[in-house]
């Protein structure tokens, strides 16, 4: 006699054998269903842990930018003693005549207008290597992927002793230059450009009689919003962290980053009866913000991207 299959509550399947063969059970495979449902579960415990691993020192941050210098060393240091979030901000926009504000210019300057330029230039050679052929264009790329291989730190050295001897030390240019040039956006540039500006399209602009110049501002930028958005966020947000090339390049405190000047006051313990480390951390809580609404602005230049690719 055949066996006899029959679904349990659980969602399995369990095989039964007739009488005369002693009643043996035997299980089938799970509910694939059900072993998705632990998957997803396992993935959501993941993110999950992920998330409070990344927000949690922006937790402490803010806790720590309410307290005193008293409730920053004898109190708790994952909750609130008191609240001197108010006095710490008068204290760091004032603190020697208000350099801070200079400071957080000297970033937006340097980080704004650096990646603006910066993602312009990518997204122009990006294109150029995906679209035209030119001799010498796997020596351009194979140059701009080998620039990926390369840190920072290195180039440090050898750009402080260019700006010397071109006398642009310690001058805005020193900042701005370097972040003009970034392989890793060019290479980004590249293969966005590869999957979203089709040959046709670029063909049929030609025909009509537009130059290169028109088809590139009027056509590739606005197709390329996306991954423009996305190299330029990369671009800023790499050059507002920027550490070790500000500190080699500036040396006067009125063209300091925001960084830069966080890291020269935390070396003062207590200056003037003012507390500097809570203004420290004051100023990296504020550090912090314009990243974040760079990050909410361009959400809304991802989401018209992706909904024109899936139009085209």
């Amino acid at each position: 006699m055949a066996l006899t299959a029959h679904r349990k509550e659980n969602g399995t399947q369990s095989a039964v054998a007739p009488p005369g063969r002693g009643g043996v059970r035997r299980r089938t495979r799970p509910d694939p269903a059900a072993r998705s449902r632990g998957g997803q579960r396992f993935l959501l415990l993941g993110l999950v842990m992920a998330s409070v691993y990344s927000l949690f020192p922006v937790y402490w941050l803010i806790i720590a930018a309410t307290k005193d210098r008293v409730g920053l060393y004898q109190s708790n240091g994952l909750w609130f003693s008191g609240w001197h979030l108010w006095d710490n901000l008068q204290q760091v926009f004032t603190y020697e005549d208000g350099i801070f504000l200079r400071w957080t210019a000297n970033s937006f300057l340097y980080a704004g207008v650096g990646s603006l330029g910066g993602t312009l230039i990518a997204l122009a050679t990006g294109y150029g290597l995906a679209r035209f052929d030119f001799p010498g264009r796997g020596v351009v790329f194979a140059a701009a992927v080998g620039g990926l291989l390369i840190p920072i730190a290195l180039l440090t050295l050898p750009l402080y002793l260019l700006f010397s001897a071109i006398g642009m030390v310690d001058t805005p240019w020193a900042m701005l230059i370097p972040c003009l040039i970034n392989p890793f956006s060019v290479y980004l540039a590249k293969v966005y450009t590869e999957a979203t500006i089709p040959f046709e399209l670029l063909e049929a602009a030609r025909i009509d009689g537009a130059g290169e110049l028109r088809i590139f501002f009027s056509i590739v930028l606005r197709m390329m919003t996306t991954g423009g958005a996305t190299v330029f966020l990369l671009a800023f947000v790499n050059t507002w962290n920027a550490f070790f090339l500000p500190l080699t390049v500036l040396r006067g405190e009125e063209n300091w980053t925001l960084n830069l000047g966080l890291y020269n006051w935390s070396g003062k313990r207590l200056e003037s009866g003012i507390d500097v480390t809570s203004l420290v951390l004051t100023g990296a809580l504020l550090s912090i913000i314009p990243m974040a609404i760079m990050m909410v602005a361009m959400r809304r230049y991802w989401r018209s991207g992706v909904t024109l690719g899936a139009l085209k």
